[in-house]
């Protein structure tokens, strides 16, 4: 496998693949570049909505697929954004409204606990019976005003107190060592070798 489609057209996304697959020689190219629509993301759950974002563009391709579904879970708000992290303020998706929003949603609430949680599927065809399924979790809280220029999404919020400092304030690779992304890469890529 030298070419991955990414069921994705997130630019933050791009880059973090981009960046763990680099050393294994892997090309990653976006749906987008590719001229795909985005799948729908109806489910309640991770898994079934990176299942069908998987499915539909190795359909499309022909290719090997990655999706992902991540989002942040705040403990006090019973899981969500969730799995609508993405346009938890509704259309156009905006990292900067839906962080407002959540700040919103969190002015009179003291616990703070949150996760980022992520869900990979890898597709080697569209109908790949036994696609290769992973999962990260990387805990924190949610800071009280957003800080750092890195990362995207949630990453300005997401205080990491062992740090002392927000996702948005790390380096690439100390966010790829510990990120939700960069955990289920490592057990999706142990899963792959032993494929």
């Amino acid at each position: 496998m030298n070419k991955i489609v990414l069921a994705s057209g997130n630019p933050g996304k791009l880059r973090e693949f981009e960046h763990l697959l680099a050393p294994l020689g892997i090309e990653v190219v976006t749906q987008g570049q590719l001229g795909i629509s985005e799948a729908e993301e109806p489910h309640h759950t991770f898994v079934e909505n990176a299942l069908a974002k998987a499915r539909h563009v190795s359909r499309e391709s022909g290719l090997p697929t990655l999706a992902d579904d991540s989002g942040i879970c705040v403990h006090a708000l019973h899981g969500m954004p969730g799995v609508v992290s993405a346009r938890y303020s509704g259309f156009p998706k905006s990292d900067e409204r839906n962080n407002r929003a959540l700040l919103e949603a969190m002015k009179n609430i003291n616990d703070r606990r949150a996760h980022y949680y992520c869900v990979l599927v890898l597709m080697r065809s569209a109908g790949d019976p036994q696609p290769i399924i992973a999962e990260g979790e990387w805990h924190g809280e949610i800071g009280r005003t957003p800080s750092g220029e890195g990362g995207f999404g949630y990453d300005p919020l997401f205080w990491l107190p062992e740090f002392g400092k927000t996702a948005a304030e790390l380096s690439h690779d100390e966010k790829h060592a510990i990120s939700h992304r960069g955990k289920a890469m490592k057990v999706l890529l142990g899963k792959l070798n032993k494929a």
